[in-house]
């Protein structure tokens, strides 16, 4: 009885498919064996993705459908990618341990490898501060800043060890990174490098991606529980929603221009948009099975998702 009213309740809060008059998806085909990881959309429209097991870059021109593939040198293995203030992608290097930058124009790859000392950190994500210095994560318990400009690389052990994941900076610049195997998210001072802890309410909740809405509440999807979580740290109090259906796994989040919430759920397939207004969520289920969507990122009207399972990237325009 209990888990049928649970049904009838979550049923009321996914809007009918009329809600989604507002967005339209496209796909994009990449070259097979890639395994997309990450994207990232630059202000001219230019796509880039981590092709993981391909150790390369991807750019892909959507008004064409073009796909050109950089290598990222021998035995790489990228995760994650964004767009730094300078228009080129950043890149967190797994496979040869390293951030790196790549030119859009003259593809040139530049690396700034990790001390070795600090062994394989098994690098995921990064972020800009607004000075211009770069923060990544490390799986393998570590955390660290970047200075572009003189190459300076420091590196801080994890304050409760294996975990640091998703990463995001916050419209007044405070940086914020998720734990998923420590179960929690954390505040970094920007000048020390020193780690605050900041614990969800759900306990084993499995903190996965952050990402900041322009308020400056930060997202977490997670991924253990199946719920997206919203920490305010003016008001420091935490809101916690359940993604519709039976077994929700919430991987990526990702905040649009309308402060609309999008989550991909491999538990449904499918990517979730959720409005914090009205408390609803839109479902959009992929029509390719175990599309594995990873991670989010956009621009203003669009929000991209690599199907890593599928070798393609989708885009969702808003309107």
């Amino acid at each position: 009885m209990r888990r049928s009213l649970l049904a009838f309740v979550v049923a009321l809060l996914v809007l009918p498919p009329a809600g989604r008059a507002d967005v339209a998806v496209r796909s994009y085909p990449l070259p097979a064996g890639g395994g997309p990881h990450d994207v990232a959309v630059g202000a001219d429209g230019i796509v880039w993705y981590t092709a993981q097991r391909s150790g390369q870059l991807g750019r892909l021109d959507p008004a064409t459908g073009k796909v050109d593939l950089i290598p990222l040198g021998a035995g790489a293995a990228p995760h994650g990618v964004i767009i730094g203030p300078d228009g080129a992608p950043w890149v967190t290097e797994g496979g040869t341990n390293a951030v790196v930058r790549v030119d859009p124009k003259t593809r040139e790859v530049k690396r700034w490898p990790l001390p070795e000392a600090r062994g394989y950190a098994n690098l995921n994500t990064l972020t800009f501060d607004k000075r211009g210095r770069v923060w990544f994560t490390g799986q393998s318990g570590i955390y660290g800043r970047l200075d572009p400009k003189t190459g300076a690389m420091q590196v801080w052990d994890a304050p409760r060890g294996r975990g640091p994941y998703g990463i995001t900076t916050t419209p007044d610049g405070d940086v914020y990174y998720a734990s998923l195997a420590g179960n929690h998210i954390v505040r970094v001072d920007l000048e020390t490098g020193a780690a605050t802890v900041i614990e969800p309410p759900t306990k084993d909740q499995g903190a996965r991606r952050v990402w900041s809405d322009s308020r400056g509440r930060i997202w977490v999807s997670e991924w253990n529980a199946g719920n997206v979580s919203c920490y305010d740290p003016r008001a420091v109090t935490w809101k916690t929603w359940k993604l519709p259906g039976e077994q929700p796994h919430a991987y990526a989040v990702y905040v649009d221009d309308r402060d609309k919430v999008w989550l991909s759920d491999w538990g449904a397939n499918a990517m979730v948009r959720f409005d914090p207004e009205t408390e609803t969520f839109e479902v959009f289920r992929s029509d390719r099975g175990g599309a594995n969507v990873r991670q989010i990122l956009g621009r203003p009207g669009e929000v991209w998702a690599p199907e890593s399972g599928a070798d393609r990237l989708v885009v969702y325009r808003t309107r």
